[in-house]
């Protein structure tokens, strides 16, 4: 018999992730053999009767992973209470299939639909670090000096960033700015937006064109397809490859303070 934790469980079957999963079994909307599950609780899904809101926990044989180039206007959540078109709008596959991390109304570009909860987890938890690209049209054009201070790292909200690159694109973007490809790890809202005006070149076009190694390519605003067997063999590649959390770098420390304590937290 092998038995292994609710949540991870229904991450697995597509009901999103661990931590999501474990909120639902919190509310006690998730059954194992006709009784209330409680959080850290271990099942055999060949031999318990696992239910979630009722319904039967069904392991997927093969899980499905969806490219979608979202277009600007489109909210990256499963629903809105707003009535807002959303990615599942326009990925109309049965089935439950959640958005990998999201990028806000007004961006656009690559985004990763999956029923595979691990693989969410790992790419959107903030503990593990993927590479993200994206074409970013600014208002202006910035100087070296500028673009040397954005690649050595900005201070937003009392906290240091790094970018791993920013790069400008050749070619004239006319007069509405200048295009340039930023690279970084970092997951944080509005990461980019929130650099571009923080240094005078606020954002009027932000395309995600990468995420780990999947790549937008030559997909339409509005288009989908599924990952190639290769693409998606990277992809968990990549996430096995973060199994472990990246370290956190220790933060700068006045001279002649004495250390104490374990460091301060995110």
């Amino acid at each position: 018999m092998t038995t292994e934790r609710l949540q991870k469980l229904m991450a697995r079957a597509g009901y999103g992730s661990r931590r999501a999963c474990e909120k639902i079994i919190e509310e006690g909307r998730v059954t194992v053999d006709g009784r209330i599950a409680q959080l850290g609780e271990s099942a055999d899904p060949e031999s318990a009767v696992i239910r979630v809101d009722g319904v039967p926990l069904r392991m997927p044989e093969a899980y499905r992973y969806v490219l979608l180039y979202k277009p600007r206007g489109v909210i990256s959540t499963v629903s809105d209470p707003e009535g807002r078109r959303t990615v599942r709008d326009i990925v109309t596959l049965p089935g439950h299939l959640y958005p990998v991390g999201r990028l806000d109304a007004d961006s656009e570009g690559l985004i990763l639909l999956t029923d595979d909860g691990e693989l969410t987890q790992r790419l959107t938890h903030p503990r593990y670090e993927h590479a993200r690209v994206y074409r970013v049209l600014v208002r202006g054009k910035p100087d070296q000096e500028t673009l040397e201070r954005w690649r050595a790292g900005i201070t937003l909200d009392g906290r240091r960033t790094r970018f791993d690159q920013v790069k400008p694109e050749p070619g004239d973007a006319g007069h509405e700015g200048s295009w340039l490809r930023i690279t970084v790890h970092e997951g944080r809202k509005h990461l980019v937006r929130r650099a571009c005006a923080a240094l005078g070149h606020p954002v009027v076009r932000l395309i995600r064109v990468s995420m780990g190694p999947v790549q937008l390519g030559d997909l339409r605003p509005g288009r989908w397809r599924f990952l190639t067997v290769t693409e998606a063999r990277a992809l968990q590649k990549e996430v096995q490859s973060t199994a472990r959390p990246v370290a956190r770098q220790p933060q700068p420390r006045d001279k002649g303070k004495a250390r104490s304590g374990s460091g301060h937290p995110r």
